[in-house]
Parts: structure tokens; C-alpha cells; sequence
């Protein structure tokens, strides 16, 4: 019995630090009433193919480094490197916008951007999703925050957005394709995107913090973001 206590203390830690997968999914929070006909706390999508705008010196937003991006899952060295010649591009999926609309094409996601997976019953994208809104708000045209919802209600989903005042715009993915293309089981997983559209770097290292994303943008994208 002992035993059985401490293994029930310990999950919700691990969970917590590590990823989820479809089957170890916590109690997801329990929809509000009417939640279709609550305005949706996201943006649509509908300039998600259009490049961020670069803002004026001293806006306080992110600006570009003088470091080259890191080649995709490698660790930049200090100082200059050089850009790896490659990267991958996004997979070839069109999902739909939480808000509605046309679908989206992926691949016409304008770069550079941050693309998060995220389900509202994985305790770490719980953890991490303030976190990836202050860094649309800090990096605003300069780079874009996306959301990829994976096997999710629609009720979770919107009231985590409005419980964390998440804003920005999120696409749908009932049927874990971008996972299943990634070959990637677990959530949250992060996509860093350049501005050619090329996937520089997968995080798929547990829930981000404001420092651990302002690190990686600086490495993956080449973008001076603050913490």
C-alpha cells in the first residue's frame, strides 16, 4: 500500500517536467457550459502567412542577433557560426483555426515563428503556455507565436486560453498528424521556424520557461527576445 502511495505521489512530478502522450493524459478541466458559444480568447488566423514586421530600434521587442542560427537540433557555439545550409521544411498539412475560417497550410505559416503543441490536459503545456504568450507579446513583429492543439476538446482548450490569457492564434489537430509527421509521441513539443520556413531545431524537452525560450530563439532563430 506504501508503495502504491509513493507511485501516485511521484507521477504528477514526472509528468510535470517530462512529456505527455495521449495515454497518460491528466484529468482534463471541466468544460464550461455553452463553451461554443463563448467568444474564442484566440486570434484567428487569418495573417499567418503574412512575415512579421519589424518594429523600430528600442520598441523593446526582440531584435536579430549577431549570431547565426544553430543548425536544426545542434547547439550553437558563442560567438558567430556558420548557418547550416539545410534545416527541413514543415510537413505538408493543412489544419484547421480554432476560430474558424479557411484552413491553414503549414507550410505557409510566414517564418520566423515559434509553433507549440499543446493539449490542455498535459500538465507541462499547462505549465509552459504563459510563458509562450509573453513571448508573442515581447516578440511581436519579429517573430510569431502559433499553437497546434492536439487531441483536445474544444471546452479544455478554450478555457485554458482564457483562464492563462492565451491570445494567440491556434490551429486544431484532433488527429495528432503533425506529431505522427514529426514521429514525435509526446507533447508539448516546440517548433522553431526561420524566416525561409525551415525547421531549425524540435524542443521537446519538457515544459519552457521565459529564459529557456528567450535562449533558444536567440540560438535557433538568430532573435534577441527578452526574459
Amino acid at each position: 500500500m506504501n508503495r502504491r502511495r509513493l507511485a501516485l505521489a511521484v507521477l504528477p512530478l514526472l509528468l510535470a517536467v517530462t512529456g505527455c502522450t495521449s495515454g497518460t493524459a491528466d484529468d482534463e478541466p471541466a468544460p464550461r457550459p455553452a463553451a461554443a458559444e463563448r467568444p474564442s480568447p484566440f486570434r484567428d488566423c487569418a495573417t499567418l502567412s503574412t512575415a512579421p514586421r519589424t518594429t523600430s530600434p528600442g520598441s523593446g521587442t526582440a531584435t536579430p542577433t549577431t549570431d547565426t542560427p544553430a543548425s536544426p537540433g545542434t547547439t550553437a557555439p558563442n560567438g558567430p557560426t556558420a548557418r547550416a545550409a539545410g534545416g527541413s521544411a514543415l510537413p505538408e498539412l493543412t489544419l484547421s483555426c480554432f476560430t474558424g475560417g479557411a484552413p491553414v497550410v503549414l507550410r505557409e505559416v510566414a517564418g520566423p515563428a515559434v509553433i507549440n503543441v499543446w493539449a490542455s490536459w498535459c500538465p507541462p503545456c499547462r505549465k509552459e503556455l504563459p510563458a509562450f504568450q509573453r513571448l508573442s507579446e515581447r516578440a511581436a513583429g519579429q517573430l510569431q507565436v502559433v499553437g497546434v492543439n492536439s487531441r483536445d476538446s474544444r471546452g479544455g482548450a478554450q478555457s485554458i486560453g482564457e483562464d492563462f490569457g492565451v491570445r494567440f492564434p491556434i490551429l486544431v489537430d484532433q488527429g495528432e498528424a503533425l506529431q505522427r509527421e514529426l514521429k514525435r509521441n509526446a507533447i508539448p513539443l516546440t517548433l522553431f521556424v526561420d524566416a525561409d520556413g525551415q525547421v531549425r531545431h524540435i524542443d521537446a524537452s519538457g515544459a519552457l520557461d521565459d529564459t529557456k525560450l528567450a535562449k533558444l530563439v536567440r540560438q535557433h532563430l538568430g532573435l534577441a527576445v527578452p526574459a
